[in-house]
């Protein structure tokens, strides 16, 4: 190839090479593959009682959307309600999210109320099923969502004597006041109804889907979560403080499904689950210091009663209450190293059913310790103490084992004697003895006391 042919071979690269900008070749590669593959749908179901358990499932969901940069994070939400620290913290982390969150009050029959109703007010995109409801956003408990005890109507301003409110009072108010203020700022931040939103937390109001969407309440009611992806698709809504438009049409739906550490958190944050662990964790050390070097029970009981701690710790206490149960096993595990006769005994049995019965500070009923579990751990404790109580008398009737009072009144066979005394054989051991002259070897003798070293025997 002489040289004109090979300039023009490389003018005729150069143009085709400028032309690939313009015609889009070498730009619309990667974009025409993005575009081939439908939107992705995250779905979280949110079932029962709102906790910590719940709070991690929910964080841990969107921490999963925002690293796979999924379109939308949906929330199936059906819920009694919960607790009030879990519930601020799911709102903060919907809130903060950079992916846009759905909730979605599901399936028919199901609802979202209490601690849900300010879960579904948080998210970008509010949606529910038929059959469905919300709402009765009331404060009942400082452990419920979420502040302290109703009052009755009427009450809010003044006291039963019509003078300066209770203190009881007064702390009611301060809560819903703080709950409406909470629920009123969060249908604001979506355009939501949020005169609707105060009257679900005074007075308690709750509705059904199609009311709620005509409140605007929702924006959405969807049977299936395919024709809610259909109806929110090309919406605007807010994530992190920012708009974002849906597209959501035809998306890839895919469930995301709690954790081993969220399951384990589930399954320890029940109150009763923890009230055990605590109780096999206080046992377990009993034993294992009651007879050292068992090791066993001592390294279960320390792993149960952290677990149970940790538990508890993530639930409403009520301070007084864990105060009455650590002083009832105080006393019982003093019954049990220092016997006091039942006294120390059955006094931290009380102690503790009592503590037992105040422990967990919520109205919530999957949040109440079960008088099931209460009454099974009295008994099983009172069965324990009647035991001691029982051992420690009967080792007070039985005679002594060990010492001269355990020789005096034990038989006891001459092995040698002369001049009144000589030595016998008893309880497998030679002893030096004195008694009566006339003894012959291999008779019987009975022991009437110790003298020194030396037995007197008759």
């Amino acid at each position: 190839m002489n040289r004109a042919m090979r300039s023009a071979l490389y003018a005729t690269l150069a143009i085709v090479g400028a032309m690939l900008p313009g015609l889009g070749l070498s730009q619309t590669n990667a974009p025409a593959a993005e575009d081939a593959s439908p939107p992705l749908a995250l779905v979280s179901t949110i079932e029962g009682a709102i906790g910590p358990a719940t709070a991690r499932q929910i964080a841990m969901a969107i921490e999963t959307a925002e690293e796979r940069r999924a379109d939308v994070l949906i929330l199936r939400i059906n819920t009694p309600g919960g607790l009030v620290t879990s519930t601020r913290d799911i709102v903060s982390d919907i809130l903060a999210s950079d992916v846009p969150v759905a909730g979605y009050v599901w399936p028919g029959g199901g609802h979202a109320a209490s601690a849900g109703t300010y879960i579904v007010y948080a998210t970008g995109i509010a949606a529910m099923a038929p059959g469905t409801n919300i709402g009765a956003a009331t404060p009942v408990t400082m452990g419920g969502m979420p502040g302290t005890p109703q009052q009755p109507p009427g009450q809010e301003k003044k006291g039963d004597d019509g003078g300066t409110p209770s203190n009881e009072q007064a702390l009611s108010k301060k809560a819903t006041n703080d709950a409406v203020a909470l629920i009123v700022s969060l249908a604001e931040t979506h355009g939501r109804n949020a005169e609707w939103a105060e009257a679900a937390v005074r007075e308690g109001e709750s509705i059904g889907a199609k009311k709620a969407q005509e409140l605007g309440v929702v924006e959405l009611v969807a049977p299936s979560l395919e024709d809610l992806l259909s109806k929110m698709d090309g919406r605007e809504v807010l994530a992190n403080g920012k708009p974002v438009t849906l597209s959501t049409a035809g998306a890839w739906i895919e469930h995301l499904e709690p954790g081993f550490m969220t399951e384990l958190l589930a399954l320890i944050s029940n109150p009763n689950v923890a009230f055990l662990l605590m109780m096999i964790g206080v046992y377990g050390i009993i034993f294992e210091l009651s007879n050292p070097g068992s090791f066993g029970p001592g390294i279960l009981g320390a792993i149960c009663l952290l677990l149970g701690l940790y538990a508890l710790n993530q639930l409403p206490l009520d301070y007084t209450g864990a105060a009455l149960i650590v002083f009832g096993l105080v006393l019982m595990g003093v019954e049990a190293f220092t016997p006091t006769f039942g006294i120390a005994g059955f006094g931290g049995l009380v102690a503790f059913i009592f503590g037992a019965a105040i422990l967990v500070d919520s109205d919530t009923p999957e949040f109440q310790l079960s008088w099931w579990t209460i009454g099974t751990t009295a008994l099983a404790s009172a069965v324990l103490l009647i035991f001691l109580v029982g051992y420690t008398w009967r080792a007070l009737r039985r005679p002594v084992a060990t010492g001269a009072e355990q020789l005096q009144g034990a038989e006891a066979r001459v092995l040698e004697w002369a001049n009144g005394e000589g030595y016998v054989h008893v309880h497998g051991e030679r002893w030096h003895a004195r008694g009566p002259a006339d003894l012959a070897p291999q008779a019987t003798v009975r022991i009437e006391k110790m003298d020194g070293l030396t037995l007197v025997v008759s």
